[in-house]
């Protein structure tokens, strides 16, 4: 029988710290994860003596990374293990240092999302198995057909679509960790080339590299250690899951549905109660399929609603506030953490230019390959 998280010990996210993602380069690892570690701390108020256990989320960089990145930080002999789950690795990695936090094994841990793309592999040649399509059906041309297939049945228009990224190339050149800073119009995100279908490249994540920190405490440490509970933020509900059988159903966002609900159920809030939704935009029309899996408009209305201005920073609910995977970037491991940091600042009311007024529950989703799917939801009481 699982237990919720909302039936254990309170878990809060009490610092959070990025180094900004950003096209591969000659950096090493251990230095963008290193920096983001350090960012967390400072934010938290805490010493590296003080985390008592370490989650690593990454995918495509290397085995035993952990090790020679927090070595950098002092050997204090903490438990660390790594957490690879295609996409949501980093929302992965929170997830069981809530956990553990939530059941009492600690007080303070860390999860740690960094990747450079070094090491992509693909699991189905481990396994032996041959598929009739072969590579010609890449991720693009997946969600190229997805958006075909949405735009013929509601009547929604390549413009339309294209809005996803403009708005979120808004939201990320407000942010300084954003891989794509500059804002594009409806022009420029259509303009060549195509990718796939009706998806341009501003209609596709980039890919790079990155890291994301993001420490979690009980009650009992926040008082031991003297930190500032009015910047906690706490985390009411962590939901994973992995698809099932869904028929004719996109099985992405079926899945996305299912996680949400769970998720939305263990923390007794309602989609309409979300103020903040960070979500796994990587290609365009994933953001329009997963607002309304979510909830947070009717099946078929979010090109709309989109329209209308009810995604916006200041509308109804602001989604991807950060500027998305499309615009904060993709970096595979650091994803997820990353969420939830933005999530957090957005809450605290700490998100300068980006900042959406009034904002007390957010929620990350990251849907991995395989497919998996990790939803958190968190609230500043």
């Amino acid at each position: 029988m699982r237990t919720p998280l909302a039936q254990l010990r309170p878990v809060h996210v009490v610092g959070v710290g990025l180094h900004p993602y950003q096209r591969p380069s000659s950096t090493p690892y251990t230095r963008l994860g290193v920096h983001s570690v350090r960012a967390a701390l400072a934010d938290a108020g805490l010493r590296w003596s003080d985390v008592e256990s370490a989650y690593t989320g990454t995918a495509v960089t290397s085995m035993a990374l952990s090790r020679l990145m927090y070595r950098h930080l002092g050997a204090s002999g903490i438990p660390m293990v790594q957490v690879e789950n295609a996409s949501a690795s980093g929302s992965s990695a929170f997830r069981q240092a809530c956990m553990e936090v939530a059941a009492g094994l600690c007080d303070v841990a860390i999860a740690v999302g960094v990747d450079k793309p070094l090491n992509v592999t693909d699991p189905q040649r481990a396994a032996g198995l041959q598929s009739l399509v072969g590579d010609r059906v890449a991720p693009p041309t997946h969600f190229a057909l997805l958006a075909a297939r949405y735009m013929h049945d509601h009547g929604v228009t390549p413009e339309q679509l294209a809005a996803v990224a403009v708005k979120n190339s808004r939201n990320g050149a407000l942010n300084p960790n954003a891989q794509r800073r500059g804002p594009r119009t409806i022009e420029e995100v259509l303009a060549p080339p195509q990718i796939s279908g009706t998806l341009t490249q501003l209609q596709c994540c980039p890919v790079g590299e990155g890291a994301a920190a993001v420490i979690v405490a009980s009650d009992d440490a926040i008082a031991r250690l003297g930190l500032d509970r009015t910047r906690a933020v706490r985390v009411l509900s962590s939901a994973a899951r992995s698809e099932t059988v869904y028929d004719l159903e996109n099985f992405d966002a079926a899945l996305t549905r299912e996680t949400t609900e769970q998720a939305l159920t263990e923390a007794g809030v309602e989609a309409t109660d979300l103020d903040v939704v960070e979500l796994h935009d990587a290609f365009a029309i994933e953001e329009l399929l997963y607002v309304e899996a979510m909830g947070l408009c009717k099946p078929g209305r979010a090109a709309a609603a989109l329209e209308d201005g009810e995604f916006e920073i200041g509308g109804r609910v602001a989604v991807s506030p950060s500027g998305g995977l499309l615009s904060m970037g993709h970096p595979v491991g650091p994803t997820g953490v990353g969420q939830v940091a933005e999530v957090t600042v957005q809450l605290r009311g700490e998100a300068g230019e980006r900042q959406h007024a009034g904002a007390r529950v957010g929620l990350t989703h990251m849907v991995g390959l395989g497919a998996v799917c990790v939803v958190h939801v968190l609230r500043k009481d």
